[in-house]
């Protein structure tokens, strides 16, 4: 296995050192497993406070799906992020873009007070394009998948 620079958990301080997205948009909380190349298990802690919420339902707030998606696609680029290894000089100005997702499927709804784990595997690599298999779950309970593809380019 390859040495990474980062030890886990990764906190939200160095997240915010890879992904660009900032409150409100960004959905990853913390990095608590890694396997660089491979799989990364991440989480967002759903608040009653999130933006979304008041008027994604007024009375009963249901995190939308597209942002369960793109929850997933930031695990997936931090998965890239994360799985550098030590000697690898990072491009500060690289962004990571969501460019496809196949087969979203969405078995429950996530609500306030819900702790969303994002499971994400690479299935391949090739040229700056990523290909990721991603689910979330809510417990031991799968509220949604999809197949991510994502595509990294300097800014």
């Amino acid at each position: 296995m390859t040495a990474t620079r980062y030890t886990l958990p990764v906190d939200i301080a160095t997240i915010r050192k890879l992904l660009p997205h900032r409150y409100p948009f960004l959905l990853v909380d913390r990095v608590i497993a890694l396997q660089p190349n491979a799989s990364i298990h991440a989480y967002k802690n759903v608040s009653v406070n999130e933006p979304f919420f008041q008027g994604h339902f007024p009375g009963h707030p249901v995190m939308p799906g597209v942002l369960i998606i793109e929850a997933l696609a930031q695990a997936s680029g931090l998965l890239v992020g994360l799985s550098q290894p030590v000697d690898t000089v990072r491009d500060e100005n690289a962004l990571y873009y969501l460019v496809k997702v196949d087969r979203a499927r969405f078995n429950r709804i996530v609500e306030a007070g819900d702790r969303l784990d994002l499971h994400v595997q690479m299935k391949r690599m090739l040229r700056g394009m990523g290909l990721f298999d991603a689910r979330a779950l809510v417990g031991d309970i799968e509220v949604a998948s999809c197949e991510i593809m994502c595509a990294g380019r300097s800014a």
